[in-house]
């Protein structure tokens, strides 16, 4: 296998991005969120018990406890903790000493204090998934930098923990697909998820409007597609052969580009693609200037009398001649096998989905072959060879590291480098162990089979979520039409006017916007809000009373532009929200991008000291019992912080995002023309003297005799005994 060194520097640069955009996306929507005029006010959260500090600290790990101390209430502390993320985070993206695994630590622990007090706003999977990957990339980050003319000289340890951003990617993939067909979803096994899921996701991209359109034979192709991507192709993650894992990198690839392109699921699909870069090399990524991309076959450099070439026939006792034939040996068995699994895969996919191309009407029929209970059992049978497939396929990682070590030159630095190993192989090997729990998710069967030492494991770290279980998109909603809450405000309590939102369905002629990698999550939890009854989101009657109050954050969270807001003179009297049904518009329907039809009333209408109000505010425990705390104004750092706010405050979240991406993107082209050339950083350019060649190196780097044409004049060296 080749190395992994640029790999990992772009894994580490893409965590670094993510971790920007998540920490400022949020940081846009802290006030109304979280402020003390907030939906949901953090300062709830974090009640001291009489505990000690560190137990405390232990047991709800956030560093937002200190913000007492700064002068800060908790909302507060949540903007400092967000935007010194964000600058931190742009550091280690645009500079390489910064991707220390002290700056990447403290990345994890300020989104693991944010997504303490986040609430069921941060309750969402690819939070959990920033969190694990952010605690792989302090394992992967480097202790130290090379010098630049010594990049070969790595650590032996150094590739070792970035297999596990591999097994990560592994249980993510694997996971969504299974919950998909154990789910019993009748769309997902009758391959018809994709009619309805890109007019029923939560928040839709233009390209999604004309992607609803295609034929459904298409969608049901799609589906079977998704399967094969999500459940078929990831062991190839682990397979030996470099081929099948660029396949595999490639296949996820597409999968999360066309998931981008018809959908805003802010930066949880640039993440993934993050964790794909665990499947490249150093050779594929041609990290070495200059080097091939194949390696020639040695061959025998020896002249024999009367041959010009070497010829394969020859009796030549030549060492390199006898190391050819293995190797080609081994590339074709590797062929053959390589041919074999895509042929494999070809068969399955044919088989289990029924396969069959109709050349009349020039479609290709689709359906599931096999039931439910099939299924099971299958998963049964393959869930415990997964995880000993990844025992293995560590255990590979773990000798070839070792081997590694054996090499390291003086003892110091052996002891050294073995030190390192030591510590940074127990804590894969235990994180792997740990990650096993939640994976074994998948089969309640298996679960039950696992050491208990990696139940106690798991359950000690818990907390931190150092591992978690997956499983996206596990049943198809909106079958029917996808569901919307749809806020109305009144004056009178007859005449309504409705409260639209920036991004979520509601106009049915506005267009849907693209987000990426923003995710506004008041519009996200008013999608699954609209799932069920509204008590099974307490947070609405929050939301409901903030409206009735006028409170501006909480306004600025539905129209950035306070003057969009209809009730932005005077809050309503009165406030409903009723249940709509949305579909995608037709074809040929001008100015309109969505249809739709009342189905029911979804929250009655309240005013302020409205008894049915006061009763859900109090059944809900969202009373304000006791008011914040004054903190004095004068505090610099407060008054740093609502500076910044200011001038934060007049750009839209996803404007705000797509500007630093286009500064990063400014910086890294200036970085890029200000880098010294390849002749600038030659040993001559430095002023440095280049050392006498010695004989034997003269000899290697002169080139090969030139063809032995009789009619050129030239005659062939003379040979030394």
């Amino acid at each position: 296998m080749a190395g992994s060194r640029l790999p990992r520097q772009l894994f580490l640069q893409g965590v670094a991005a993510v971790f920007m955009f998540a920490f400022a996306s949020l940081y846009t929507q802290i006030p109304g969120l979280y402020g003390p005029d907030g939906i949901l006010p953090a300062r709830r959260t974090l009640r001291p018990q009489g505990k000690g500090r560190w137990q405390q600290l232990w047991e709800t790990p956030t560093l937002l406890w200190e913000a007492p101390r700064l002068g800060l209430d908790t909302a507060q502390g949540l903007e400092l903790l967000t935007l010194t993320g964000t600058v931190l985070a742009l550091g280690a993206l645009l500079l390489r000493p910064l991707r220390h695994p002290l700056v990447y630590l403290l990345l994890w622990a300020a989104y693991l204090s944010a997504c303490q007090v986040g609430q069921v706003f941060l309750y969402f999977q690819w939070d959990s998934l920033l969190l694990e990957t952010g605690f792989l990339a302090v394992l992967v980050a480097p202790l130290t930098l090379p010098p630049r003319h010594k990049q070969g000289r790595a650590s032996p340890h150094e590739g070792l923990p970035f297999w596990l951003v591999r097994w990560l990617l592994f249980r993510l993939m694997f996971a969504s697909g299974v919950v998909k067909l154990t789910s019993r979803c009748p769309t997902w096994w009758g391959l018809t998820a994709l009619t309805y899921h890109y007019e029923t996701q939560c928040l839709p991209t233009p390209a999604a409007w004309f992607a609803h359109h295609l034929p459904v034979w298409l969608h049901k192709l799609s589906v079977v597609a998704t399967f094969l991507i999500e459940i078929a192709v990831p062991p190839l993650f682990f397979a030996p052969i470099r081929r099948l894992r660029l396949v595999a990198f490639y296949a996820q690839v597409l999968l999360q580009v066309l998931i981008i392109i018809t959908g805003n699921y802010n930066f949880f699909n640039l993440l993934t693609l993050v964790l794909t870069t665990a499947l490249l090399d150093d050779h594929h990524l041609s990290a070495e200037p200059g080097c091939s991309r194949h390696k020639r076959t040695p061959t025998c450099t020896k002249l024999h009398p009367g041959i010009l070439a070497v010829d394969p026939q020859s009796t030549c006792d030549c060492p390199t001649l006898s190391i050819a034939w293995p190797k080609a040996l081994l590339a074709t068995l590797s062929l053959l096998l390589e041919l074999a699994i895509y042929g494999l895969l070809a068969y399955g996919t044919v088989h289990y989905f029924g396969l069959e191309v109709d050349w009349q009407q020039r479609t290709i029929h689709s359906r599931t072959t096999f039931t439910f209970h099939q299924f099971s059992q299958w998963l049964k049978t393959v869930t415990l060879p997964t995880m000993w497939l990844g025992v293995v396929s560590l255990a590979w990682e773990l000798l070839m590291t070792f081997w590694r070590w054996t090499q390291v030159q003086g003892w110091l630095r052996k002891l050294c480098a073995g030190v390192q190993l030591s510590v940074v192989g127990a804590a894969t090997v235990a994180l792997f162990l740990i990650s096993l729990v939640p994976y074994s998710y998948v089969e309640p069967g298996t679960h039950g089979h696992l050491w208990t030492g990696a139940h106690h494991l798991f359950g000690a770290v818990e907390h931190l979520q150092l591992a978690n279980s997956y499983g996206l998109f596990r049943r198809m909603t909106g079958l029917g039409g996808r569901p919307e809450v749809v806020l109305e405000g009144s004056f009178d309590g007859h005449h309504w006017t409705e409260i639209e939102f920036m991004y979520k369905p509601g106009n049915v002629s506005r267009q849907p916007p693209v987000l990426v990698p923003h995710q506004p999550r008041l519009d996200w939890q008013m999608w699954f809000a609209a799932l069920g009854p509204h008590t099974h989101s307490p947070w609405f009657t929050s939301l409901v009373l903030r409206l009735l109050q006028g409170k501006e954050p909480v306004i600025r969270l539905i129209q950035s532009h306070v003057t969009s807001y209809p009730f932005h003179k005077q809050p309503p009297t009165y406030i409903r929200a009723q249940r709509y049904k949305y579909w995608f518009s037709r074809p040929g329907e001008q100015g309109r991008w969505w249809r739709r039809q009342w189905v029911e009333e979804f929250f009655p209408s309240v005013s302020l000291g409205d008894p049915t109000l006061e009763m859900l505010l109090q059944q809900f425990g969202l009373q304000d019992k006791n008011p914040p705390r004054a903190h004095s104004p004068s505090r610099v750092l407060a008054r740093a912080l609502h500076w910044v706010r200011t001038q934060l405050s007049p750009l839209e979240p996803p404007t705000l995002l797509w500007s630093l991406l286009a500064a990063v993107g400014a910086i890294k082209l200036v970085q890029a023309l200000l880098a010294p050339g390849p002749f600038q950083s030659s040993p001559l350019a430095r002023g440095e003297k280049q050392r006498p060649a010695s004989k034997d190196s003269r000899a290697a780097s002169e080139p090969a005799a030139p063809s032995s044409n009789p009619g050129n004049g030239s005659r062939p060296p003379r040979r030394k005994k």
